[in-house]
């Protein structure tokens, strides 16, 4: 096989920025607390997680980068916490504050870190302005969303006015397990919860919203605004046979579009080589990036998922960075040309 000297990961999530100050100064959910032996643990939405190094100093992560061989990492703006979904006079300027610093720590890097911004979702004025300040002038790839926003047409229809914005200068959006601002945590099952709530019902959260960008208008009314939906697309690589059966025999002449699937972007955060290889078959290696879920899983998402698959050589170089750095130029294109023709 031929060397694969650049890798990059485009699944990892980053606390830092100025939130650890932030959450510390929060008591409710989403909150930052001592614990009595001195540890630091984060109380995130349902449930609480010891907050090491990992989670806020990007040098540790840079050095874990090293370690693995990863040449570039995306980091994002922490999905599913939930801080996104504070009123927007709470939260509206550390998310700023933030944004600004992770476009300063692509510069200070030379771009081994990249990074998708937050957004303030409880008033869409602000989050509008800020998508737009995010691609016009910090020069970060895109955003983050809570996937809660597309498990359907209808909760979609809320996001039109930021998803107009964001097309303006073209934009990246990741579309992550999360609630809407105002949704109550769902009852956690009785049993197995891990299990149940972070693998099964996680999987199938992200072929829903996969589902709604695909079967709605979202692709050619937002010819700018590239998707990435996380975790190879849930379920989709080893059901969309049953999908197409489906419209096959109940809406002969409406059969799914299995073609508009390859019009997103996928990630394999979190998952291996057998996995990879069934996305390779549905969405094509174009169309897949490595993905580590980073500082939440700390497997090296190239040894662990893309080595051991068996995939042709061209197919993995594609999978480990060349997908990545095509999507990256195409929005780099794109606000160059949005910037220079606005003068």
């Amino acid at each position: 096989m031929d060397e694969i000297t650049q890798r990059i990961d485009m699944h990892s999530h980053f606390y830092g920025g100025g939130l650890v100050e932030t959450l510390m100064s929060r008591s409710e959910r989403p909150y930052l607390r001592r614990r009595d032996d001195g540890a630091l643990m984060m109380v995130a939405m349902n449930g609480e997680f010891e907050f090491t190094d990992h989670y806020h100093d990007h040098r540790v992560g840079l050095e874990r980068m090293e370690a693995s061989g990863l040449t570039r990492r995306l980091l994002t703006f922490p999905g599913a916490l939930g801080v996104e979904l504070l009123p927007a006079n709470q939260i509206a300027e550390s998310i700023s504050v933030y944004n600004t610093y992770l476009s300063q720590l692509t510069k200070e890097t030379n771009g081994a870190l990249i990074g998708l911004g937050g957004v303030p979702l409880a008033n869409m004025d602000l989050a509008c302005a800020e998508v737009t300040r995010v691609r016009r002038n910090l020069g970060l790839p895109g955003i983050i969303l809570p996937s809660n926003y597309f498990n359907s047409l209808a909760e979609a229809e809320e996001m039109r006015p930021l998803l107009v914005a964001a097309n303006e200068y073209g934009c990246h959006i990741m579309l992550h397990p999360g609630l809407k601002v105002g949704e109550a945590v769902p009852p956690r099952p009785a049993d197995n919860v891990q299990y149940r709530l972070s693998a099964v019902e996680l999987q199938s959260s992200a072929s829903q919203v996969a589902l709604t960008v695909i079967l709605s208008d979202m692709l050619d009314a937002y010819p700018n605004i590239t998707f990435q939906v996380v975790n190879l697309g849930g379920t989709l690589p080893f059901i969309f046979e049953r999908i197409e059966s489906i419209a096959r025999h109940r809406t002969p002449d409406q059969p799914f579009p299995t073609d508009r699937l390859r019009r997103l972007w996928y990630d394999c955060a979190s998952l291996g080589p057998r996995a990879l290889e069934a996305a390779v078959q549905l969405f094509g290696a174009d169309r897949l990036m490595l993905g580590s879920d980073y500082p939440i899983f700390k497997d090296d998402p190239y040894a662990h998922a893309l080595a051991p698959a068996k995939l042709s050589d061209a197919d993995k170089q594609q999978i480990a960075w060349k997908t990545a750095q095509d999507l990256c130029d195409r929005l780099d294109a794109l606000r160059s040309e949005k910037v220079q023709s606005i003068g």
